[in-house]
């Protein structure tokens, strides 16, 4: 169980203090503030509204693909190789499949994606069609008209997302003991459930701030939870992060490509121990120094960027930066369009 209680009141009194923890598990420490907001850091009064698209021209992002097959598509490596010996025709429609804990962890799950198998095909395996009809009447089945729905295509997934070319991944659930949410790229030969969220079009730059200690920072204030775990929001977390260089001075070419080459080191970093999964090279314990010293060095190239948009040198918690990034959050979004309110209809009766 995990508690807040907020006291309002209706003047505004001094003295307001904030309690922080390095160790939640240790003793705080009482910083002062001019203002508590919502989130509990000393920043302006803002709550996050819920976005459908970023508030900086950057990636869109998504959800993975959502099968709704009651997990008759779905197969562990053992039921994989058992489907295929009755099976063997379909081996060629079998994909990787991740979801937030296998990407994280680093085992496999496989997926029957039949949705571009030809119909003669499907129907020349038997063991695969027994599988369509499984889904279909599981969907016939479903409470929700929706899902019934889905059951004229059971071949299709309620959600589909392929990208053709690499893409970037953010697990929708991370555990809070890490410094770091961990990020990483899939191929297109891996397809990636709903419990990781998809960036197709980013780059190395786009990698490089997701990953940093600021965007971090935004997360553990912004983010919902699931236990005490993060969850990550597309429409509150990241479509309401402030990028850097869409404030004040926009980012140089050396700026960008001092966070692109960091966020290279921090990926060969990782690839020096491939027997370790993203779970191993992100716990606090057992957490490799070169790729610690490699996120340090592009925690500062990030910082280095979000200096010509007000930020400082150093930051002395994550609160100070969660403030810093409301600040510039209220910057970018004054920007922004406003967005015309609709007239309400009114009633023919009361019209008069």
């Amino acid at each position: 169980m995990h508690c807040v209680i907020v006291g309002f009141g209706l003047d505004d009194l001094p003295g307001k203090v904030i309690y922080e923890y390095e160790d939640i598990k240790g003793e705080p420490h009482a910083v002062s503030a001019s203002n508590i907001n919502p989130y509990l850091v000393d920043a302006p009064d803002v709550v996050l509204p819920r976005r459908s698209s970023p508030i900086c021209d950057v990636p869109e992002i998504g959800i993975g693909n959502k099968p709704i097959d009651d997990g008759n598509y779905l197969f562990t490596t053992e039921e994989k190789d058992a489907f295929l010996k009755l099976e063997p025709a379909s081996a060629k429609w079998f994909k990787r499949w991740l979801g937030a804990d296998e990407f994280l962890n680093g085992y496999e799950r496989w997926c029957l994606w039949l949705g571009d198998c030809p119909p003669g095909e499907l129907r020349a395996m038997p063991e695969a069609m027994k599988r369509v009809q499984a889904v279909k009447a599981s969907r016939l089945a479903s409470r929700s008209p929706p899902t019934q729905k889905l059951a004229s295509t059971p071949t299709r997934f309620h959600v589909e997302f392929m990208p053709d070319s690499p893409y970037l991944v953010v697990p929708e659930v991370s555990s809070e003991r890490r410094r770091y949410i961990p990020l990483g790229y899939l191929t297109p030969e891996t397809l990636a459930s709903n419990k990781l969220r998809l960036l197709p079009e980013a780059d190395l730059f786009d990698f490089g701030v997701l990953q940093s200690h600021m965007h971090v920072a935004w997360t553990r204030s912004t983010s919902g939870r699931l236990k005490s775990d993060f969850q990550y929001s597309i429409s509150i977390v990241y479509n309401n992060y402030p990028w850097p260089g869409f404030a004040g001075e926009p980012l140089s070419d050396k700026q960008r490509e001092a966070i692109e080459a960091a966020a290279q080191a921090v990926l060969d970093a990782r690839a020096q121990f491939p027997g370790s999964s993203l779970a191993d090279l992100y716990d606090p314990l057992s957490m490799p120094p070169e790729l610690h010293k490699a996120h340090q060095k592009l925690d500062a190239a990030v910082d280095k960027a979000y200096e010509a948009s007000g930020g400082k040198k150093s930051y002395k918690s994550d609160a100070e930066r969660v403030a810093f990034l409301f600040e510039l959050y209220q910057k970018i979004t004054s920007l922004l369009p406003v967005k015309p309110v609709k007239a309400k209809r009114i009633p023919r009766s009361k019209a008069a």
